[in-house]
């Protein structure tokens, strides 16, 4: 039971953040535009679309179970990505607190590593995916 209850708050988790940062993006687009321009990145509008959109396919992902595992590889992608165009190292220098921000995605990225390799649990979750197979977990015998 506590392994169910575990997985299910984990999943939960990923979701919330990443329906904070989709609802974030979607209420504020202009602000996020602005914060892809400044990066350096061509077309922000779109990429801010693209992001939010993506952002909420991760929380279906991560809440019904389907294609979870695929959905946290490219979460985690997704994270490190984030990480080194918006935290690098070249902002360390003007800020220390960036070099922590980037350090994060990191600790992000194990959870999600973590949670492609077990699935999405044997509950509350709808087992399609090209990955992670029912069959796969462990027998009770």
């Amino acid at each position: 039971m506590a392994r169910t209850v575990a997985i299910l708050v984990a999943r939960l988790i990923f979701a919330a953040l990443f329906a904070m940062a989709a609802a974030f993006k979607f209420a504020g687009m202009s602000d996020t535009t602005s914060y892809i321009a400044a990066a350096g990145f061509p077309f922000p509008l779109l990429l801010a679309w693209l992001a939010a959109f993506f952002e909420l396919a991760l929380v279906v992902a991560f809440l019904t179970g389907v294609f979870f595992s695929e959905a946290a590889l490219l979460a985690g992608v997704y994270v490190i990505f984030l990480g080194f165009a918006f935290h690098g190292p070249d902002r360390w220098a003007g800020n220390e607190a960036e070099f922590g921000f980037f350090v994060d995605h990191f600790t992000f990225l194990a959870g999600l590593l973590y949670a492609a390799v077990h699935g999405p649990g044997e509950r509350l979750a709808v087992r399609k995916g090209f990955l992670w197979r029912p069959e796969a977990l462990p027998s009770s015998a």
